[in-house]
């Protein structure tokens, strides 16, 4: 992160806004110091991030906080300066000295470079055909890629294990990459069962290679990235303290050195994607990771890391950065790249909820793994490519482009891509048109049947896809309606139970819980999370909300026995279906067909690959309006539930 000058430059925009907001009432004005060194150059030029920010600096104004620039003896004469005597050797009659024990330390972890090793790497002989063959083989370091594994039988193991979600699960074998032909949507799961696919090790790809002709490949290799696959091999087979054979200054060259001068070389030629992965392999830790989490969480946000359905892990409570960096490495098995851009999005995280904690407003639970997958997904929509090479394309963000799509996610904004030259692509935001923080359910409650397709179109109008994704960036980010978690309550008060995916929210919590307590919170989104697909779970909290309703507005005394909420999406589902084949609808041309023509041979699923055998055009229709999802939940549920009198008419707004 610290090699991304436009990174940098952002986060000083950050910081600032920060101590704006916060230094309101303190004595003084806080100093902010910007170090300037060679690792800022861009090929001896000053970037041109840094020269807008300075220029804004040196303006006196950024983002509308006043600011004066200068150097740090312009600043010394009214400063409170503190001696860092403790340093010192004291002991030693050296006040002046640093303590030798420090000294080291500085040196080891702060002042060691390894631009005098990068030489170990260098071109040394000439390939040979035999050599020259085996380097074709690439992809060591693909394999170790998770992003996009996801399988129905991890899911269903998932449902067998332990309910309890702070529990910490085995890290599941990866899986390869599927062929590009047959790349499903990165959580888009079928009911039937998809055959477990095995994954090829690197080994396959050198195993019949000694490991002197390995290091002599690595050493004539020019291609950062072949490297990398070789060293990967080396690791994964001979360990990090591997000796190599080689020398260098009288001491013994490891794997890990090469690693190392590897990593050195990525940063400087900015291969975001190698970097991630060496830092990962080194056990690096991007900086004030404890610190962020620790932000998050004392915001009553939990946070889990892995990627769903079956590996996550929450973390509810403060924790050293060692154990956390463990903990995530743990929870993604060998996906080093994954572990290191977990660190990187809940450091990312913490700086948004500081600055716009309006983004988090309905998000109780930050689940990594699956923003992970949102935002590959995001980056498969708009470029218009198969997952594989939309989770290439996440990984080698540069962080601030990391960043920025970070915020358009979590925003809801559009976005779109552009190339800004050696491969790399930056996330431009789009004006046409602006997603929604929550679900529109919210704002639809309680609106008269008549008045639903004004306020539609006041929301904004419709377009192919747009509420579909809507659906899953909600869903993905655990979003729900203004005061859901109470809402719920109300209605586990009225029936013996609410049951979603097999797990059962019983009547009693309204007994041991009040409806606006934390833990009932977190009962009800433990259940939820457990549906894989996200568009699927914003269509099942829909359901909710129209049962809220009819709690809240007390049209029955009861709404009777255990309510199987998941029944009623399939039911407005089959009645959306029979409205389509009516008008002659769009879904005519997919799930509104006979059932034999309805459903893939191959995998079983839906030939619109609507998730959970939901059509996708009900996924994708607005909430209001005569074919919006609302209509078609409130009719499900009414035709549902058997409190509802068969005679007589009801006076109500909503069915």
């Amino acid at each position: 992160m610290g090699n991304d000058v436009a990174l940098l430059a952002n986060n000083l925009i950050s910081d600032l806004a920060f101590l704006a907001n916060n230094w309101r009432h303190v004595l003084g004005r806080p100093t902010y110091t910007i170090i300037a060194s060679n690792d800022i150059l861009d090929h001896e030029k000053i970037p041109l991030a840094m020269i807008t920010t300075m220029k804004k600096l040196k303006s006196g104004y950024i983002n509308g906080t006043r600011v004066t620039l200068g150097n740090l003896n312009d600043f010394l004469s009214t400063s409170c300066v503190t001696n860092l005597s403790f340093l010192g050797s004291q002991e030693h009659g050296l006040p002046d000295r640093l303590n030798i024990k420090v000294e080291q330390y500085l040196n080891e972890h702060v002042m060691k470079r390894f631009n005098n090793k990068h030489s170990l790497l260098a071109k040394q002989a000439p390939r040979n055909s035999k050599t020259r063959r085996r380097m074709s083989v690439k992809g060591a370091i693909k394999k170790t890629r998770s992003i996009i594994s996801i399988d129905q039988n991890d899911f269903l193991a998932a449902n067998a294990a332990s309910s309890s979600n702070s529990s910490q699960h085995t890290p599941m074998g990866r899986t390869p990459s599927p062929e590009a032909g047959d790349t499903p949507p990165l959580w888009n799961m079928g009911a039937t069962s998809v055959t477990p696919r095995t994954r090829v090790n690197s080994e396959a790809y050198y195993a019949d290679t000694e490991v002197e002709e390995l290091l002599t490949m690595l050493r004539e290799s020019e291609c950062l990235d072949e490297q990398g696959d070789i060293l990967q091999y080396l690791v994964d087979t001979q360990g990090l303290n591997y000796d190599t054979g080689m020398m260098e200054e009288g001491q013994a060259v490891t794997v890990k050195d090469l690693l190392k001068v590897l990593y050195e070389k990525a940063c400087q030629q900015k291969l975001w994607g190698l970097v991630r992965h060496t830092a990962g392999m080194l056990g690096k830790r991007v900086e004030d990771l404890a610190k962020a989490v620790t932000d998050l969480l004392v915001r009553q946000k939990q946070v889990t890391v892995g990627m769903p359905p079956a590996n996550e892990h929450t973390i509810t409570a403060p924790l050293p950065e060692n154990e956390l960096r463990h903990l995530i490495h743990v929870t993604y098995g060998d996906d080093e790249s994954s572990a290191m851009l977990t660190q990187e999005l809940l450091v990312y995280l913490a700086m948004f909820i500081r600055t716009e904690p309006q983004l988090f407003l309905e998000m109780l639970r930050l689940r990594v793994g699956l923003i992970i997958q949102v935002m590959a997904t995001e980056l498969s929509r708009t470029l218009i490519c198969t997952g594989e090479e939309a989770s290439e394309h996440l990984l080698n963000l540069s962080p601030f482009e990391m960043k920025n799509l970070l915020h358009h996610i979590l925003s809801g904004k559009e976005f779109a891509i552009s190339s800004v030259g050696r491969g790399n692509l930056s996330v431009v935001s789009r004006k046409s048109g602006r997603v929604s923080k929550k679900s529109q359910i919210d704002g639809l409650v309680g609106v008269m049947p008549d008045q639903l397709d004004s306020v539609t179109e006041d929301v904004e109008p419709d377009r192919q896809g747009q509420w579909l994704r809507r659906r899953r960036l909600d869903g993905a980010l655990n979003r729900v309606p203004r005061d859901f978690y109470i809402r719920v309550w109300t209605v586990l008060e009225k029936c013996t139970g609410l049951l979603l995916e097999g797990r059962l929210l019983p009547h009693g919590l309204t007994q041991e819980m009040t409806s606006g307590e934390l833990k009932f919170a977190l009962a009800v989104e433990t259940v939820l999370n457990c549906i894989p697909q996200p568009e699927y779970r914003q269509l099942v909290v829909e359901a909710l909300m129209v049962l809220t309703l009819i709690a809240e507005r007390n049209f029955v005394s009861t709404l009777g026995d255990i309510i199987v909420v998941e029944n009623i999406v399939h039911k407005a589902n089959q009645i959306f279906l029979e409205d389509q084949v009516r008008v002659n609808g769009d879904a005519t041309l997919c799930c509104a067909k006979p059932k034999d023509e309805a459903y893939l041979k191959s995998s079983g699923g839906l030939l619109c690959g609507g998730a959970a055998f939901i059509c996708q055009h009900l996924y994708d229709s607005a909430p209001g309006g005569s074919f919006g999802t609302m209509n078609y939940l409130m009719r499900a549920t009414a035709e549902m539930l058997d409190c509802f009198p068969r005679d007589g008419q009801i006076d109500c707004s909503v069915c």
